[in-house]
This record gives structure tokens, C-alpha cells and sequence, in this order.
């Protein structure tokens, strides 16, 4: 595996875009994407926003990939497993509130967080591919543009920086969740008053 890693770095921004794609599509690259870029940014700084779009690129692929199989499979699955009424609950609340799932594991480079589970689901539950794929680019952009800001920062220590304050970017996704989710409840009861 360490020379598959070694052959994706040597290749930098072609190698950065495959490891996104296969990172998305749900093969686990060792040290993941966010080290790539953080990496990568270190030895080649004049490069580090290209760096950054191309792995937003290849994630937004990798990831419409797992989604549409999800989308595809993942319906029929669900009819024939999900008619009891906590299968109907889960889904209004992913109906409502699944998006932002997806938005704030994208966001956030937390690895306690599953974010494939959230894009199979969104697949699996039938979420518009627009509105996923607005989501998902909407958290990515953030995400790896920071990455390589950091990386032209703070170098190679800036992997140790985001796992010395894991626990203050879990509760920052857990309180941008708790505000998005205030917003989608604010915005049905505008819409209803409005009926």
C-alpha cells in the first residue's frame, strides 16, 4: 500500500485526483485525502489552491459515484426492508435534516465522523442529485481550500493541529448542525404560516 501512496504523491495533482475519486467512490486511501493536500501544499506551495480544486474535483466524483449506486440499489433494498414505523420516522427526518448530515461530515475533517454512510443514505432515501451535489461542493470548497491554507501555514504540522482540537471541531459540526437544523425548522414554519 505504501508504494501505491508513494506512486499517487510522485504524480501530485493527477495522483491527488485519483486518490479523491477512489476516497469517494468508498475505497479508504491510507492517510486519506486531507493529508494528500496538506502534504503535497508543503512541497509545492505555488500549487497549493490547484491542489486543492483538483481534490475537490475528484471528491465531488468520487462521491456522485457512491451516491447514484446507493440511489440505484439502495431504493429497491429499502422497499423491501422498510415498512415499520421507525423506517418511515428515519426517513422524514432524513427527508429534513439528511442534507445537512451530509454537509457538516463533509465540512469538517473529522474521522470519527461516517460520512459515506450520510451519501448512501441520501442515495438510498431518494435525495435530489442536484441538491446533493450542491451540498456536498458547498462543503467541500471550505474543507480543502483550508487544508491547503494550513498546510501553507503551518506545514506538515497542521495534521497535528487538527487532531490536537479534534473535540473543538466536533462541537463546532455539532453546533452548525444544531443552527442549520434551527433555520430548516424556522423555514417549514414560515412556509406554513404562509398556506
Amino acid at each position: 500500500m505504501k508504494g501505491f501512496l508513494d506512486t499517487l504523491i510522485a504524480l501530485g495533482p493527477t495522483g491527488l485526483m485519483l486518490a479523491a475519486i477512489l476516497d469517494g467512490a468508498g475505497l479508504p486511501i491510507p492517510g486519506g485525502v486531507d493529508v494528500l493536500i496538506v502534504f503535497l501544499t508543503t512541497q509545492r506551495p505555488n500549487d497549493a489552491w490547484w491542489f486543492a480544486a483538483v481534490a475537490v474535483l475528484g471528491s465531488v466524483l468520487g462521491n456522485l459515484v457512491l451516491f447514484l449506486l446507493a440511489r440505484r440499489g439502495g431504493e429497491l433494498y429499502l422497499r423491501k426492508r422498510s415498512s415499520g414505523p421507525r423506517s418511515q420516522r428515519f426517513r422524514r427526518w432524513f427527508d429534513k435534516y439528511g442534507l445537512l448530515t451530509v454537509f457538516i461530515s463533509a465540512l469538517v475533517p473529522l474521522p470519527i465522523m461516517p460520512m459515506k454512510i450520510f451519501v448512501l443514505c441520501a442515495g438510498a432515501l431518494g435525495s435530489s442529485p442536484i441538491a446533493f451535489l450542491s451540498t456536498f461542493v458547498s462543503a467541500r470548497i471550505p474543507r480543502y481550500f483550508a487544508l491547503a491554507y494550513l498546510g501553507l501555514q503551518m506545514g506538515t504540522g497542521s495534521i497535528q493541529y487538527l487532531r490536537d482540537h479534534v473535540w473543538h471541531l466536533t462541537a463546532i459540526a455539532v453546533g452548525l448542525f444544531l443552527f442549520l437544523a434551527m433555520l430548516v425548522k424556522l423555514a417549514d414554519r414560515r412556509r406554513a404560516l404562509a398556506s
